[in-house]
């Protein structure tokens, strides 16, 4: 579906129909506790985000990217950008201070003004980022299903009025585990460049795995596949992107310069796997606004957000 202008959601002092924002404040409120509360009690490091830094996710060559404008300012004589993703801040921790962690991550990406109308897409959102030292692919996304199928079972017990009020409580089921995996060289071949429209019409969560894209993630050259994975779930699409990390010197300096990445970006990240001090890793980052979204059955992403961050349009607050 593609939104229209009268569809884009209103700041809250622009909103008519208050109500209904409460009640998504209320869910929010209660996915944010559940999914913290569930990855402490799995042994996993809360930590605190990071805005500035000089070292950030470059976005590149994930075709899936599409940034209009990467915001840079100098403090302190030195250039810094905003925080577009904490996947190698995360790398870092998890190799050096703690095997599980995780970080409520205020991301800045500045979509193309197109994405206004996708419904899930915004230039400021927020992503609970994980990692989690020598795991593999299987068991993130182990971890990820046990996640969800418990968060969808206790929201129903737990907010069955907010639910009701939002017209979605009968539209909420519990799923077969473990989720379907498509690989995307099939979904290509079947159904091409358009794949993911037909992903998210499917009735269950779906994984979707070997992903062209960053060099962090792990590739295996000789099979010439990825080791990565994004989780779509019914109507919305893809809200979960994360992989098994690159971790060797040599191998990540070839696909940089592969991909044209400057290095001098990731110095720190280069001198730690230099060293052997970078571990194997994975992980994930897992959109907040769009499974609030899903759950509560909004048209656009927007309304999850007291003041919509949405491509192309800047609110007075």
């Amino acid at each position: 579906m593609v939104y229209t202008l009268k569809e884009i959601p209103k700041p809250i002092y622009e909103e008519t129909n208050l109500e209904r924002r409460r009640r998504i404040a209320k869910v929010t409120t209660y996915t944010l506790k559940y999914f913290t509360e569930f990855f402490i009690k799995k042994g996993f490091e809360w930590f605190l985000p990071i805005i500035l830094s000089k070292t950030t996710d470059p976005l590149w060559p994930d075709p899936g990217a599409s940034i209009e404008k990467r915001i840079e300012t100098e403090i302190y004589e030195e250039n810094v950008r905003m925080m577009l993703s904490m996947i190698v801040h995360k790398m870092v921790i998890a190799s050096l201070l703690t095997p599980k962690m995780f970080v409520l991550s205020p991301n800045i990406r500045i979509e193309k003004r197109e994405r206004a109308f996708t419904g899930i897409h915004c230039f400021e959102f927020t992503q609970l980022d994980f990692e989690i030292r020598y795991a593999s692919s299987k068991d993130v996304m182990s971890l990820v299903e046990e996640l969800f199928i418990e968060y969808l079972n206790d929201i129903k017990k737990e907010l069955k009025e907010e639910l009701k009020f939002l017209g979605v409580y009968e539209k909420i089921n519990s799923y077969d585990l473990p989720f379907k995996v498509y690989d995307i060289e099939e979904l290509e071949s079947k159904f091409g460049k358009k794949w993911e429209e037909k992903v998210k019409k499917e009735k269950t969560p779906v994984w979707v795995v070997n992903i062209p894209r960053e060099f962090y993630d792990f590739e295996d050259f000789e099979k010439g596949k990825w080791d990565n994975y994004d989780l779509f779930l019914p109507n919305i699409g893809e809200v979960l992107s994360g992989s098994r990390r690159e971790y060797e010197y040599e191998k990540i300096v070839k696909k940089m310069e592969r991909d044209g990445v400057r290095k001098e970006n990731y110095s720190v990240l280069l001198k730690l796997a230099k060293e052997g001090r970078l571990k194997p890793s994975a992980g994930a980052g897992i959109g907040i606004e769009r499974v609030i979204a899903w759950i509560c059955g909004c048209n656009h992403i927007g309304e999850v957000q007291p003041f919509p961050r949405i491509p192309g349009y800047v609110f007075e607050l």
